[in-house]
């Protein structure tokens, strides 16, 4: 196959490691110092003390690399426009793109999902059409990551926990082209599973990390800290909560209550989420797909959103006052 990595950040990075150890070739979009490091030593994953180091084609333009058969694009939410605007040269009548990101993407409401409001356009996410324009809904495959990866250096993805990917069809189906991308997933090594509905995984991850995410970046607190605070739980409960309705209007019920995601939540241990280590690292934090299109969604479905408004609020003025927004 033709696969190209659009984002050689961690998620792409381990990723597009496991599909080269599967005997695929892999193809790289990149820049900079990441696109550098992958042209003179390839792409590293880190897993404790084992290293392991695959070849890649790296380049710059997309041009270089014409038509593929699927592109992975696992870049964090607020470079997906740069993406969108470049990624044409990639796209043929059959192309499969893998959008594996946090939170709500621009397909969402795409498939015949979400109820009274399907079909709407998500403007906290995609403000004027352009990436649903760059990336029709026929070549979207969703996907949800449940592996923690950090990167070490450009090009040196560090795993830490996790490797699971859910993948589905936006409409739903178990088409004969998500079921041969879950068989070359699973023979790479990575834990994949066929979603009956994406969307609901995506908002099931999304229901826990749209609160722990921001106020990480806002305290600067792990994950332990931030449940250890009664009072910061019962704040994070509350906009759960509103979330919980949200995704019951648009054909998304959540049998759980907030403490049995805390639960789980807990079990991971004292974690740096990744919003934290965007702001640790001064870049752009991914508030609208994480908590910008939950208020939309509200506002659409006409749930009040007071909690989840002020977790937004607070959030977006800390990353416009350090640049990151």
């Amino acid at each position: 196959m033709k696969i190209c990595i659009y984002g050689a950040g961690a998620i792409g990075g381990w990723i597009g490691v496991a599909l080269s150890q599967a005997g695929e070739r892999i193809n790289v979009v990149a820049r900079g110092a990441t696109l550098e490091a992958l042209q003179r030593d390839g792409l590293c994953l880190m897993r404790g003390d084992v290293r392991t180091r695959v070849p890649v084609n790296a380049v710059a333009d997309p041009a270089e690399l014409g038509e593929q058969d699927l592109v992975v694009v696992a870049v964090k939410a607020p470079s997906l426009a740069g993406v969108a605007a470049q990624i044409a040269p990639l796209l043929g009548p059959d192309t499969l793109v893998l959008v594996a990101m946090n939170g709500v993407p621009w397909w969402f409401l795409q498939g015949g999902f979400g109820g009274e409001v399907a079909g709407r356009r998500l403007a906290a996410v995609d403000p004027d059409g352009a990436i649903a324009a760059a990336i029709p809904d026929r070549h979207v495959i969703g996907g949800v990551v449940h592996c923690s990866c950090s990167l070490d250096a450009p090009g040196v993805v560090r795993h830490h926990f996790g490797n699971g990917l859910i993948i589905g069809e936006p409409s739903g189906e178990a088409t004969p082209r998500v079921r041969a991308l879950l068989d070359l997933l699973m023979r790479a090594g990575i834990d994949a599973k066929l979603s009956a509905q994406i969307q609901k995984d995506v908002w099931f991850k999304l229901w826990g990390n749209m609160t722990v995410n921001p106020i990480s970046a806002l305290t600067r607190a792990t994950t332990d800290l931030i449940l250890g605070d009664e009072l910061v739980l019962g704040f994070i409960s509350t906009v759960m909560l509103e979330a919980k309705e949200i995704g019951a209007r648009i054909g998304i019920p959540i049998a759980d209550t907030p403490e049995d995601r805390h639960a789980v939540t807990r079990r991971l241990g004292a974690f740096k989420t990744s919003m934290l280590q965007d702001v640790e690292a001064g870049r752009a934090v991914e508030l609208d797909a994480l908590v910008s299109a939950v208020r939309e969604l509200g506002q659409m479905t006409r749930v009040p959103t007071p909690f989840t408004d002020a977790l937004l609020g607070l959030s977006r003025l800390q990353a416009r006052q350090l640049g990151l927004y």
